[in-house]
């Protein structure tokens, strides 16, 4: 069995044993770029959860990746890749604003932090962008494309789990049933960071988003038993 996993920093482990969120924040790993830290990646929850699952490990996740980069590249990975094994997508869900740019053939991640390096010739639209977020609009388009995805994976007969990072959806009237294919995507209570932080586990730092090994540790058992108790592996 695949097991395959999407998500931003989250899935991604940045912080996890180490400061950077990126590869290439380190000078030995600059030629890996925008991969996962190889470090932080090794502690991840995707990464330990593959163990007991018997899976072969495959991370497509990116730190500040926007929810349009994780739904490109899994698809474009699923077309890749035939489905001559089983396979399992495990995807957690970034913060609905966020966004992908394609400029000059670059794909760029932006968000409404007001930091993200974006060429000069658009840096005038990203601050017009940060300016005028409309959050309740973001949110009901995430909720429509998450949704289209998931068709999409059901039709192909693809076992699939979302769950959400840091938003989630119990501001949406058009609730839709998933199954058990999202982990509470109504209930606030339900994301990743929640649930960590109500376990008593703590950000790496005060001015991090991030957790440390013990709360991935603890994250990948809660996948794990969903998984099996659903019958998904």
């Amino acid at each position: 069995m695949i097991l395959l996993v999407n998500g931003d920093s989250h899935t991604a482990g940045a912080e996890a044993v180490n400061s950077y969120a990126f590869a290439e924040d380190d000078p030995r790993y600059v030629y890996q770029g925008r991969k996962p830290h190889p470090d932080n990646i090794k502690v991840s929850w995707g990464y330990k959860l593959a163990g007991p699952l018997k899976a072969k490990y495959h991370c497509l996740a990116e730190s500040a990746s926007s929810n349009d980069r994780i739904i490109r590249t899994t698809r474009t990975w699923l077309e890749n890749n035939l489905a001559n094994e089983d396979r399992l997508l495990i995807i957690q869900w970034s913060t609905w604003e966020r966004q992908e740019w394609l400029i000059d053939n670059v794909y760029f991640q932006v968000n409404a932090s007001g930091i993200d390096d974006v060429p000069e010739s658009h840096q005038d639209k990203y601050k017009k962008f940060v300016a005028n977020v409309d959050w309740q609009e973001a949110t009901k388009k995430a909720h429509n494309k998450i949704w289209q995805f998931h068709l999409e994976l059901q039709e192909q007969n693809i076992k699939h789990v979302f769950f959400n990072g840091n938003s989630h959806f119990s501001d949406i009237s058009d609730r839709k049933e998933w199954g058990t294919s999202y982990i509470g995507p109504y209930d606030y209570k339900a994301t990743y960071d929640y649930w960590l932080t109500e376990q008593g586990y703590q950000k790496v730092n005060p001015k991090s988003y991030h957790y440390g090994p013990d709360a991935h540790k603890a994250w990948q058992s809660k996948i794990l038993h969903y998984v099996i108790d659903n019958e998904l592996v």
